[in-house]
């Protein structure tokens, strides 16, 4: 997708109950924030969901998929000149730091759908760049493996839809498959085990609960299938860096902040 502009750089904020975009791309680099929500990013690599802690940088060209319920979002577009060739290898995920999260907001003031730019906003999106650059390489690995092999991805499916419960066993019954069919075809066709994904799509899940307001540590750890809060604190400090307090804490502080100015031009897909 094109975006009918005549400048280097813009902003778009977007509000939604519930969206499925179909898959597109852009030909500009597009840096995804959610102000508030989880929003999910699919691509031929496998499933990103992307809480307000996060980002996700989504190259020019990149096919993708996006799917956004009750989330609000403000994303930044970027001219493929504006940034470094390697920021244009693969789709990331970067810590939304306090420093990146405002200087998004203030990018609102200029919309991507404008036919017209300034020297202040050009600076300001010059220096965006930069930071953004600078978080590039602090990517985070919270992919979820996707699969065009139908067994794999109705395996994926059955134990996203049971993931509080799930076990080997069910998926066995579910499926009608055995044990050493579930271990090859889901290692053959995503490059890790069934455990381990489910290990890391509960934690990735529960990353995105812990954003959510109303829920408690304790209810998230059950909801995804962790039998204790002691393995749910430690499993989740080894794959995030902080405890879920500490990270549900940050997260809720975001995502109560005020609302970003609103947009002077039409929104445009996310």
């Amino acid at each position: 997708m094109r975006t009918e502009t005549t400048v280097s750089a813009g902003s778009l904020v977007y509000e939604t109950e519930r969206l499925v975009t179909g898959w597109h791309h852009h030909d500009l680099h597009q840096l995804k924030c959610p102000l508030e929500g989880v929003a999910e990013v699919e691509t031929a690599g496998g499933r990103y969901l992307i809480p307000s802690q996060q980002a996700i940088w989504i190259p020019a060209g990149v096919e993708h998929n996006t799917t956004l319920r009750g989330v609000r979002t403000a994303s930044v577009f970027f001219d493929p000149a504006m940034m470094p060739a390697e920021a244009r290898d693969r789709v990331r995920i970067l810590p939304a730091s306090p420093v990146l999260r405002e200087m998004i907001v203030y990018a609102l003031r200029w919309p991507i759908a404008r036919t017209a730019t300034d020297e202040r906003a050009d600076a300001y999106f010059s220096a965006l760049a930069v930071v953004v650059e600078d978080g590039l390489d602090d990517a985070q690995p919270l992919l979820l493996p996707a699969s065009d092999d139908p067994l794999v991805a109705a395996i994926i499916a059955y134990t996203e839809d049971h993931l509080a419960t799930v076990t080997a066993d069910d998926v066995h019954t579910a499926l009608n498959i055995s044990e050493r069919t579930l271990r090859r075809r889901f290692r053959d066709a995503t490059g890790t085990t069934w455990r381990s994904f489910v290990v890391r799509a509960r934690l990735t899940r529960a990353m995105a609960e812990l954003a959510r307001p109303g829920a408690t540590v304790i209810d998230v750890a059950a909801s995804v299938g962790f039998g204790s809060p002691s393995s749910f604190n430690r499993a989740f400090r080894a794959f995030t860096g902080h405890t879920p307090a500490d990270y549900r804490r940050r997260a809720l502080n975001r995502s109560t902040a005020g609302p970003p100015p609103a947009p002077t031009a039409p929104a445009q897909r996310p």
